[in-house]
């Protein structure tokens, strides 16, 4: 019978051969153990997971944007540009921008019926 340790190192490998990128998708690639399990031993607050995780993703997102980056279509392009700007340059991009405050404030107020059935009385 593995151990944590053991789990956690198998794990780690399945999720980098496998560029597996949310830790519910290990299960079906790791069937040593059920979910439950997973949670029960706190894998997920391992580091190592979390860092091999994080990884996949960071490689994916640059990865795609360098796809988009360099195609031709502009939806693509404008997508990344969209990704890696700053907020005022997504003002300066969007067609309709709204910035919007809410302070929780409820407002009430009355709404007199002119013209109601009881005025022709």
């Amino acid at each position: 019978m593995k151990n944590k340790e053991q789990h956690e190192k198998d794990i780690v490998k399945v999720i980098k051969d496998n560029k597996i990128m949310r830790i519910q998708h290990i299960f079906p690639f790791y069937p040593d153990l059920k979910s439950a399990q997973f949670y029960n031993l706190e894998l997920e607050k391992s580091e190592s997971i979390k860092e091999a995780i994080a990884l996949n993703k960071s490689t994916t997102v640059n990865f795609l944007l360098n796809k988009w980056i360099d195609s031709d279509n502009p939806t693509l392009q404008i997508s990344a540009f969209k990704v890696v700007c700053d907020d005022e340059e997504r003002k300066k991009l969007s067609l309709q921008y709204v910035e919007s405050e809410n302070n929780h404030q409820v407002k009430k107020f009355e709404v007199e019926i002119i013209g109601s059935n009881q005025d022709k009385n």
